[in-house]
């Protein structure tokens, strides 16, 4: 199986199955000397892990991190650093019955279609449980872009089509932390402070009430989530083929539960004409200036210097207990089934930081590979 690595420079190869033994990464081209600990991965960890609230999985994970290699003294020697995570409280039993049936929506039929077998507890390679990996390598590349005063944050702005007030807008007009520094903060405190991760707390208070009463149909919802980072230089990215945005598409998309992915002002250009469309374009104490951000902080492949916003079009959980129809892939027989377990009704909240892990790990790799940074 080919595709489980990221990156150029600052490379990325993920390993391990949603019911094995562990889940783990290995980072090669992370600079010397950086100060890194386990809590700094720890505290990403945090974020995306299951079992925090009433509308994520019941599956109770620590995921406790640890770091096997490429840390000597607290500081990173330039040498892959590896790191794994133990996969803690596992229950394969309710996919014994559904191990030669390819769920709905899963990635079931296609890895038993291209490999011939698949690891059926859990989704094996393509669950979720996967971007544990990509949030522990994504903590070391946002400790470096902090260094370089390069800042992402992530919040749900829909859910359901319950959609939360443009609060992120302000930001717009902010190059760095300088002068957003308080909204920054603010938006981050808001979001992080509900347990579906909305920086407006009426519409996530509906947002939360709308998840519950999905689970409890039995159901799933999904929704939008927005990634935002500043303090991105100018002159990121390669022209043509290397695109900054396309390479950020390619990472956001990525992650399984992910179908759309938006740039700026994205879908909504379609509608726009072009001087609508068009940032134009002043001075600010001799630095050049864009007035508006439909752009997204990215023109020709390559930064701008404003505030990089992208957006993702998170699907429902494919895992849902109401009955669906299917293919027995042994018998070769229509059939019905159930599914039980434990699966988030909603993706949205524990997907932001996997979001915020991806924006990062791609900025971090242009960042190395930019002459003179």
């Amino acid at each position: 199986m080919t595709g489980n690595s990221f990156g150029r420079i600052f490379r990325v190869t993920t390993w391990g199955e949603s019911h094995g033994e562990a889940m783990g990464v290995v980072v090669d081209g992370c600079p010397a000397g950086l100060e890194l600990s386990e809590a700094d991965i720890q505290r990403e960890l945090e974020r995306r892990k299951p079992g925090v609230s009433e509308i994520t999985t019941a599956r109770k994970e620590a995921d406790e991190v640890k770091i096997l290699s490429g840390i000597f003294d607290g500081k990173t020697l330039g040498t892959p650093i590896s790191m794994l995570v133990w996969n803690k409280d596992v229950d394969s039993s309710p996919y014994e019955s559904l191990k030669d049936i390819a769920r709905p929506g899963q990635a079931d039929l296609t890895y038993q279609l291209k490999y011939g077998i698949r690891d059926y507890r859990g989704g094996g390679r393509a669950s979720g449980r996967e971007t544990v990996a990509r949030v522990a390598a994504g903590a070391i590349a946002k400790k470096i872009l902090a260094s370089h005063a390069i800042q992402i944050l992530g919040h749900v702005v829909e859910v359901g089509g319950i959609r939360a007030r443009n609060v992120s807008k302000p930001l717009q007009g902010f190059r760095g932390q300088r002068g957003g520094a308080p909204l920054v903060e603010e938006i981050i405190r808001n979001a992080e402070s509900t347990a579906v991760r909305c920086a407006d707390l009426e519409a996530a208070r509906r947002m939360e009430a709308l998840i519950t009463e999905v689970k409890e149909e039995g159901d799933s919802v999904g929704g939008i989530v927005e990634v935002i980072a500043l303090g991105v230089p100018a002159g990121l990215g390669e022209p043509v083929f290397d695109k900054l945005d396309a390479e950020l598409s390619k990472a956001l998309m990525s992650i399984g539960a992910v179908k759309g992915v938006e740039i700026g002002a994205g879908f909504e250009a379609a509608g726009m004409k072009g001087s609508e469309m068009n940032d134009e374009l002043y001075l600010q104490e001799g630095t050049i200036r864009t007035r508006t951000n439909n752009a997204g902080g990215i023109l020709g492949g390559i930064s701008t210097g404003e505030p990089i916003r992208c957006r993702i079009a998170v699907k429902p959980t494919s895992s849902i207990s109401k009955p669906q129809r299917s293919v027995d892939l042994e018998k070769m027989e229509e059939v019905e089934i159930t599914i039980t377990g434990r699966h988030d009704p909603c993706i949205c909240p524990r997907i932001v930081p996997v979001a915020e892990a991806m924006v990062a790990l791609v900025l971090i790799d242009y960042l190395l590979r930019a002459p003179g940074r």
